[in-house]
């Protein structure tokens, strides 16, 4: 199947009008795995195992576009998180961390790492998460250097790459400065303990 063959090799999400599915319910079959945790899929949805790891897109790059995303927390801390904007094909987990932005998943953090925050750089809206068990919807509306969430049908969060951010205090803090218009996108396995499941990740272009 050669899905979003538009998108392959090129930057804007241009092409096509309805929601296009990047995970097929069934396998792996256009995502690659980098660090040592590892994703399996569930029924019907992906879920996370193991350590410290990195499952991403390996197909196109994404801007101008909408990303939707819907998980759930299984048990545990339920640390996770949604990568955009990599300027290149990761080969570790790190490098998502320090080259693109984290769209959070985890609830428990305050504003600047919550669900909905770009983690450390930009805040968002608190509580709205549903509880370990129940579905949420997260969009992320890539359009410029601007970077919109919305969770469960709320704005949360909007980020414009070139504003005022929070000096950076951890080292694993991502790197401060400037990320691409479009990149590859990837999902966060973080800890033994954080079990998240991924029902859907799709992408719609701009306009619609």
């Amino acid at each position: 199947m050669r899905l979003l063959a538009v998108l392959v090799g090129v930057t804007s999400c241009l092409g096509a009008a309805e929601w296009q599915p990047l995970f097929n319910g069934k396998d792996l079959s256009g995502w690659t795995m980098v660090g040592p945790g590892r994703f399996v899929v569930e029924d019907g949805a992906l879920k996370t195992e193991g350590g410290m790891g990195l499952l991403y897109y390996d197909r196109a790059q994404f801007g101008n576009c909408t990303l939707r995303v819907v998980f759930k927390v299984g048990t545990g801390r339920g640390n996770s998180g949604v990568f955009i904007r990599l300027p290149e094909k990761p080969k570790d987990p790190w490098y998502a961390v320090h080259n693109g932005y984290e769209v959070q998943i985890e609830a428990s953090g305050d504003e600047w790492h919550a669900t909905g925050s770009l983690y450390s750089l930009a805040q968002t809206k608190l509580g709205l998460q549903k509880p370990a068990g129940e579905w949420n919807t997260m969009e992320i509306e890539l359009r410029g250097q601007t970077t919109v969430v919305r969770l469960n049908g709320v704005t949360v969060n909007e980020f414009r790459g070139d504003q005022p951010v929070p000096e950076r205090k951890h080292w694993f803090e991502p790197v401060r400065g400037p990320r691409p218009d479009s990149g590859y996108i990837g999902l966060q396995n973080h800890d033994n303990d954080s079990v998240i499941y991924f029902r859907e990740v799709s992408v719609r272009p701009s306009g619609n």
